[in-house]
This record gives C-alpha cells, sequence and structure tokens, in this order.
C-alpha cells in the first residue's frame, strides 16, 4: 500500500505506452483492441483505487498514503490523498471506464483516440494526489494537452477555434497561478503544499502601485490562484469558453470535461485558496458570493433561449459551479461538505446528460432541440433514463443534486442572507429549463419522419447509466457515505481558516487601538494648553 497513490495514477499511462507501442495497423480488428485495451486499463485502474477507499482512515483530517522522493533540483514528488481528495480520486477512476464504453461508436483514429484519454486520466488524478506545488501545476496543466487535442481532432466543425478558446483561456488563467507559486517557494523556502497549509503567509497591509492592499501577500497570492481556478470551474464571467468546448467536443470529451476538469477549479479553491489565504478569501469572499450568485441566475436565463442541448447543459454546469463556489467560501462545515457533495454529484449527473445528448447525436448526428420530439413514443428506456437524470439535475429529493444543493444553500445563508436569497432562485430556473428541455425533446407527438425509425437504448448504452443511476440514487439517499468521508478534513480545515481570521481580526483591533491614542490626545493637549 505503500505505493498505491503511484500505482493507480501511472496505470493508465502504462496502458497509453502499450497502445503506443504494441498496437500497430488501422483496421476494424486493431480498432476493436484499442479499445478493450483502454477499458481494461481504465477498469483496472478502478480496481486498485478501491484499494486506498477501503483503506483509508476516514477519523482521521491529515493526509495518508503518503510517497515522499527527492525528484528534480531540491523538488519533491509528494503524493497522498485526505478526506478532501480521495473522494475525486474516485470519482475520476469510476467514471473513466464509462467514458471509455461511450467511444465505442468512434472509428477515426481510434488508437489515439484512446491514448489521449488514458494519459489524462493519469494526469488529473496526479492533479488530486499532488503535495508538491509544482508537481501539482505540472499535472495541472499538463492536463490541457490531451483535452486540446480530443477536441481539436475528434470535435465539430468548428472544433478549431473552441481547442484553441480552451487551451488559451485556461492557460493564461494560469500563468499567475505559477508566479504565485515561485513566490511563496520565496517566502516560505518549501514547495511541500503540507508544510504549506502550516504556514502563515503575511497579511500586514502593503502597498503596491500606490494602492493600499488589504490583507497583505495573502490577498496577492489569492488573488494569483483564482485567476486560474476561476476560469477552470468556470465562473461568470470567464465562463465563455465552455459552451463552445462542450459543443465542439465529441461525447466522451464532454463527459470528462463536465465531470472532472472542472472540479480542478473547485479542488483548488478548497486545497490552495482557503487554507493558505484565509485573510484574502475572507477579504475577497463577499465578491466570490456575488460572482457566484450572478452566474447562477444569468447562466440559467442563457440556459433558457439555447437550441443546442449541448450548449444548454454546458450553462447548466456554469450554474451549478456557482453553487459549489459559494460554499466554499462560506468556510462553515455545511459549505464546505455541500460544495464538495455538489461536484460529486455533479459529475454523475453532468456526464449521465452529456451521455444522453451522446446517445440520439449518434443516431441522428443533431443537437438541435427542434429536430427532436415525442422520443418517448420509439425510445421509452431513453425516456426513463433521460427524465431520472433531468429531476436530478433539477435538485430533487432523493437524488444527490438535493443534497448539494441544500447543504451549499444552508451555508451561505449563515453568512449572507441577500446571497442566499438570489441564489435560491437558480432552483426554480434550473427546473424551467431542464423540463423545458425534457418536453421539447422527448414528450408529445411522435410527427419528424426522420424520428420514426430511431432505436432505443442499447445494452451496451444501459450497462453505462446503470452505474450512474445506482450512484445518484445511493448518495441521495446516503449522503453520509460522502459527507463522513470529507467531515473530518473539513472540520479541520474550517477550525484552520478561524483562527487564522480571528488572528487577523485581533491584530487588526491592535493596531487600530494603538494608533487611536495619539488622534484623541492632541485634542486634550490643546484644552490644557487653553486651560492655562
Amino acid at each position: 500500500m505503500g505505493n498505491i497513490l503511484s500505482l493507480t495514477t501511472f496505470i493508465p499511462l502504462v496502458g497509453a505506452v502499450i497502445l503506443a507501442l504494441f498496437l500497430r495497423g488501422d483496421d476494424e480488428a486493431a480498432r476493436r483492441n484499442a479499445k478493450w485495451v483502454a477499458l481494461a486499463t481504465t477498469a483496472f485502474t478502478f480496481v486498485v483505487s478501491l484499494f486506498i477507499l477501503f483503506g483509508f482512515d476516514a477519523s482521521a483530517p491529515g493526509f495518508q498514503f503518503v510517497e515522499d522522493r527527492e525528484w528534480l533540483l531540491g523538488l519533491h514528488y509528494k503524493m497522498g490523498v485526505d478526506g478532501i481528495s480521495v473522494l475525486f480520486v474516485m470519482l475520476t477512476t469510476f467514471l473513466m471506464p464509462l467514458v471509455i464504453a461511450a467511444c465505442w461508436e468512434v472509428e477515426t483514429r481510434v488508437k489515439e483516440y484512446m491514448i489521449a484519454f488514458l494519459v489524462l486520466e493519469t494526469l488529473m488524478l496526479g492533479v488530486f494526489c499532488a503535495l508538491d506545488l509544482f508537481l501539482f501545476y505540472l499535472f495541472f496543466e499538463a492536463g490541457l494537452i490531451p483535452m486540446f487535442l480530443i477536441i481539436g481532432i475528434w470535435g465539430g466543425k468548428d472544433r478549431i477555434y473552441a481547442a484553441f478558446k480552451f487551451f488559451l483561456y485556461t492557460f493564461l488563467g494560469s500563468v499567475l497561478m505559477l508566479v504565485a507559486m515561485v513566490a511563496m517557494y520565496v517566502q516560505a523556502g518549501t514547495s511541500d503544499i503540507v508544510q504549506l497549509l502550516e504556514f502563515q503567509f503575511s497579511s500586514a497591509p502593503m502597498t503596491v502601485l500606490g494602492l493600499n492592499v488589504l490583507g497583505g501577500m495573502q490577498t496577492l497570492l489569492w488573488l494569483a490562484f483564482f485567476a486560474s481556478f476561476a476560469v477552470k470551474m468556470p465562473m461568470w464571467p470567464v465562463h465563455t469558453w465552455l459552451p463552445d468546448a462542450h459543443v465542439q467536443a465529441p461525447t466522451a470529451g464532454s463527459v470528462v470535461l463536465a465531470a472532472i476538469l472542472l472540479k480542478m477549479g473547485g479542488y483548488g479553491f478548497l486545497r490552495f485558496s482557503l487554507p493558505m489565504f484565509p485573510v484574502g478569501s475572507e477579504i475577497l469572499g463577499p465578491l466570490v458570493f456575488w460572482m457566484s450568485a450572478i452566474a447562477i441566475v444569468y447562466t440559467s436565463l442563457v440556459a433558457l433561449v439555447q437550441e443546442d442541448m449541448k450548449k444548454l447543459i454546458a450553462y447548466s454546469s456554469v450554474a451549478h459551479m456557482g453553487y459549489v463556489t459559494m460554499g466554499i467560501f462560506a468556510a462553515n462545515q455545511q459549505g464546505l461538505d455541500g460544495a464538495i457533495f455538489q461536484m460529486l454529484s455533479h459529475g454523475f449527473i453532468s456526464g449521465a446528460l452529456f451521455l444522453c445528448v451522446g446517445v440520439i447525436y449518434d443516431r441522428m448526428h443533431t443537437r438541435e432541440i427542434d429536430a427532436y420530439g415525442g422520443l418517448v413514443n420509439r425510445m421509452p428506456s431513453y425516456a426513463m433514463i433521460f427524465l431520472f437524470f433531468t429531476m436530478a439535475n433539477v435538485g430533487l429529493p432523493g437524488t444527490s443534486g438535493f443534497i448539494g444543493e441544500f447543504l451549499t444553500l444552508m451555508g451561505i445563508f449563515q453568512v449572507n442572507t441577500w446571497v442566499a436569497a438570489v441564489a435560491t432562485t437558480g432552483v426554480i430556473l434550473s427546473a424551467a429549463y431542464a423540463l423545458w428541455l425534457y418536453r421539447r425533446v422527448v414528450m408529445g407527438d411522435l410527427i419528424k419522419e426522420a424520428l420514426k425509425s430511431i432505436r432505443d437504448l442499447t445494452a451496451r448504452e444501459k450497462w453505462i447509466f446503470a452505474p450512474l443511476v445506482a450512484m445518484t440514487l445511493i448518495l441521495g439517499v446516503m449522503p453520509w457515505l460522502a459527507t463522513d468521508i470529507t467531515g473530518p478534513a473539513v472540520a479541520n480545515l474550517v477550525d484552520d481558516v478561524e483562527t487564522a481570521r480571528a488572528e487577523f481580526a485581533a491584530t487588526t483591533q491592535v493596531a487600530s487601538a494603538e494608533s487611536e491614542p495619539a488622534t484623541v490626545a492632541a485634542p486634550a493637549a490643546d484644552a490644557e494648553a487653553g486651560e492655562e
């Protein structure tokens, strides 16, 4: 078990190397073999990752399965997971076999397609396991490359534009994060994330370009990390790359993008922004709250007018990530538990919704909502599955979607009731656009001639949806399966943040008290002089 994290992380990369070196040709047999090798590799990765979950001590808030080795120029290859990151590792390994199974219809450059997904899985797992700043940055940025290729090679007609937009937005945002990491290394003398969590960066006010920065270095570092993670989530108003990327990406690419890659932004807030810069998070928290509230309302309204199914679901993802950022920076137990739960739940639900779109796209080769209608008459199984995940996306009680939204709203209500009130309207708006989509695609009479021969879900497609249905129901009925794992780590994070903020408040009060006598003493002295 000493190297279980590295083993889990790099098994997909080994599978990619095997495909690259030993699989030859582009005939039907070679394409089939490439799919089976990729599926077997991702399935084996999931089985190995179960040892992490079953061996994880949920009562301990610290990092477990830690691996630490000398790496490069004094930097360390350090891996480990805590109650927050272990569930993201499991989410990744759980979804990737389903993603590969959803690629079975692909017939163009299949070997390279599978290699891209296997490399991407290794890089995503590395993000959630890395305990060194620069190792994290390496995995975080390298993940752009396979997704860039997946969109740019196997995407739609505007795939090049969407791929470059995706790459440039996310890469440029991360440049500031790299600068901040270098500054942290210089100031703290280490790139070890565990040690940095214990290091207190200066929160003394400082002047930058003639501007007085409240919170000092913490605020500046927080802003640098925010530039990267806000784009990755993505938050409003830097979300515009996501709809284009989703529309142009192949179905499997959209599933990975929505279910896992977007979660890296939220994970970054949890791992860096909140625990390392608690004062900066408090100072700029109101900004995040209102950006999140605007995202929920605005992108929900935009979703209502979409004519492309993928674009509608993409805007829905931006709205749901608004609940996540609100919950994180509420910085209380309910908010943080809800944010993590919402990310896990969204991974299953949004992934399933994009798969639902992919099912009918493979048959009709269009995502236009107006091209459909009355599918329930020919596809009853599909109609039932699509309805289930539509209701989960709305937040129907009994599904995992309800738990995440409810907890995040509880958390933000304790901090800012106005933001909570605005965000709650998103629940109504999500029902409006989700049910509107379902009504136009599935319900009604089957009047379009092209749809009268459409076939229902195949056995393979049903097997892909079955685990997603199960997880959405299980977490909706038994949320403690996730919150019991995240709870101790979240409680420890909340305690550390509250302690740091209390110290900052005490320091600020002392500084104010010391400055007051000087301003009060002057009038008193003038009065005494007048009496004499």
